[in-house]
């Protein structure tokens, strides 16, 4: 499997890092962050393919987050994690361009899949525009 950047966002910090230290012993690249402001200072200065992201947060909150990071990295893939309460969030959320959420707590596995789908979606986008702008470009000097 392909080395990608995976940020985490999540108001919990000790579920926060436990994730994190999963996340890294299955050889990924993780950072994590206790807010959506944070995300968003991270986003500005940190790569980062796919970000998991807690609905539920004091302040800038999920669907907020979720709105200000497809607005500055559309091809950045967005997990949200919710509890119970928060489904209906999450639905808005995939509305609003999330790839997919996960119900806490979750497996870990599950995680990790949802990780690698949402990668792959990634880099096919960003495959997809490389191409065009490949025939584009070649289309001007020919």
């Amino acid at each position: 499997m392909d080395t990608f950047n995976v940020l985490l966002v999540d108001d919990e910090v000790e579920f926060l890092e436990t994730l994190v230290k999963r996340l890294k012993k299955r050889n990924l690249s993780v950072t994590g962050v206790s807010s959506g402001e944070k995300a968003i200072e991270t986003l500005a200065e940190v790569p980062v393919d796919v970000v998991v992201l807690d609905v539920k947060m004091p302040g800038m909150g999920g669907l907020e987050t979720l709105r200000e990071i497809k607005k500055r990295c559309p091809l950045v893939e967005v997990i949200m994690l919710t509890g119970h309460a928060s489904m209906e969030v999450a639905i808005e959320g995939m509305e609003v361009g999330a790839f997919d959420y996960l119900m806490k707590p979750m497996d870990i596995d599950e995680l990790l899949y949802k990780l690698q789908d949402a990668y792959k979606k990634k880099t096919l986008h960003e495959d997809r525009i490389r191409h065009a702008v490949d025939e584009v470009s070649g289309a001007k000097k020919g």
